[in-house]
């Protein structure tokens, strides 16, 4: 559950970059989605044109703080973005490293602090450091969206130990794989790790064919959750032979 909201799909699909705005309504449809984000610079590009494809898609709409370098601009857009989409929801990003678009970690617990005091429902952008989760979650956050990777680079899961740490520390916790998914089976993967979801943008509005890249991801997210729920088998230092011993003829 994200909040109060329990989606069927487990795929985030952000809104930017589409060729176009049709293209965009069909990769939403074809993905599956119940959320998709949208940031608030975003939102002013299209007017009210383009916030009335996102209402008609019938999909939760999670405002984005993108582009915001300090924990006061993040908090002053979260609060536009209330304004114009009608909702608590937001998803809160800091960054702080321009060449990476990393998230400076203490303007963004400093602005999630304040947005939860003031009644926001956060989505955190963050990188899998524990204490820096620990932080958000203290301050009133119950998701956490740790990086895959940096933002449109389609690197996937860099730092799998860390991730797979990160999983285990917070079992109770929604966690939602954000940023760096390049590939369908990338986000299997994170799905066959554990994580409750997985948000992308570029993989999808960049390809050849968005709306086929969509239904593919779709499939994998579906695919890497259901592997997850079925228990995935151990990998092991040695080959272990499938037929038994046992019964096998003797020959002499």
């Amino acid at each position: 559950m994200f909040y109060d909201v329990t989606p069927v799909s487990r795929l985030f699909l952000g809104t930017a970059q589409y060729p176009s705005p049709a293209v965009l309504a069909d990769a939403i449809s074809a993905s599956g989605s119940e959320i998709i984000t949208v940031s608030l610079r975003r939102e002013g590009a299209g007017g009210a044109h383009f916030r009335d494809l996102l209402q008609a898609s019938g999909c939760h709409i999670l405002p984005n703080t993108a582009g915001c370098h300090s924990a006061r601009e993040a908090i002053t857009t979260a609060r536009m973005a209330r304004e114009v989409f009608g909702t608590n929801w937001v998803k809160l990003e800091v960054i702080g490293h321009a060449d990476t678009l990393q998230p400076d970690p203490f303007a963004l617990v400093e602005a999630a602090r304040e947005l939860c005091a003031d009644g926001f429902e956060v989505f955190p952008y963050t990188t899998e450091d524990l204490i820096v989760g620990e932080k958000l979650v203290e301050a009133g956050c119950r998701v956490l969206m740790p990086w895959g990777s940096p933002i449109g680079s389609g690197q996937g899961l860099r730092h799998e130990d860390a991730l797979c740490s990160m999983r285990a520390h917070f079992p109770d916790i929604p966690l939602v794989i954000d940023a760096g998914i390049g590939a369908p089976s990338q986000a299997a993967r994170a799905m066959e790790m554990g994580f409750d979801a997985v948000l992308l943008n570029t993989a999808v509005a960049k390809a050849g064919d968005p709306v086929a890249m969509a239904r593919a991801f779709a499939g994998a997210v579906e695919s890497g959750r259901l592997a997850h729920e079925a228990g995935l088998m151990g990998r092991r230092d040695m080959a272990v032979a499938s037929t038994p011993l046992f019964g096998m003829a003797a020959l002499t």
